[in-house]
């Protein structure tokens, strides 16, 4: 089981223990530690109303990339457990299971979809190439904004801050618009950082 959790087209890969015990336990150090850097970065924000602007996708998707789709996706499941169990990884200053049902409900769950999207590419050998991994990041992003705003929208009718009058304006407007053009930044640099990593290691290999 340990050997299929991950591929040699990833940073996580290529530094495998030999025996199949120890890559399962540091597949369980990597996913356990994983949620410790999403959580710092949930807590590196911009406290705004509806969605506070955070450092979380550009965590998700280096990591994911760094990882590929099967631990990816585990890293993002065990944080957003720990956030439902009560534990502080969520941005706001509270957790637990209301949080996640709130209007950042939609960005949380599509977290898990991100994961899987960019963690499916690196598995191909996307980390090698920076503008193919970009590629991957944009469309994680793009369904991580669908999922987000959909989710939104379903929340319109209880949600104050939305004009009841132009519900999906109001929503794209205050909980999507202002962050297309960071959110390009932050996977752009997420790239960068994997595909550059990944030229280093091959030095060291």
């Amino acid at each position: 089981m340990a050997v299929t959790l991950t591929t040699p087209n990833t940073l996580l890969g290529i530094f495998q223990p030999k025996t199949d015990a120890a890559k399962l336990a540091t597949n369980i150090a990597t996913v356990v530690l994983g949620t410790l850097v999403i959580a710092i970065a949930a807590k590196t924000n911009v406290p705004v109303w509806p969605v506070p602007v955070t450092l979380q996708s550009l965590a998700i998707a280096a990591l994911a990339a760094a990882f590929g789709a099967r631990i990816g996706v585990a890293t993002v499941a065990l944080y957003l457990i720990e956030g439902a169990a009560g534990l502080p990884v969520f941005a706001g200053a509270t957790a637990g299971l209301p949080y996640l049902l709130g209007p950042t409900g939609g960005f949380l769950l599509g977290f898990l979809v991100m994961a899987g999207v960019i963690g499916f590419a690196a598995d191909r050998g996307a980390s090698s190439k920076p503008l193919t991994l970009f590629a991957a990041m944009i469309v994680g992003e793009a369904v991580l904004l669908t999922l987000g705003f959909a989710w939104l929208l379903l929340l319109s009718g209880q949600a104050q801050w939305i004009d009841q009058t132009n519900v999906v304006a109001s929503a794209w407007a205050g909980a999507v618009q202002p962050f297309l053009v960071w959110d390009v930044l932050k996977m752009a640099l997420a790239a960068l950082t994997v595909s550059g990593a990944w030229g280093l290691s091959g030095k060291l290999r």
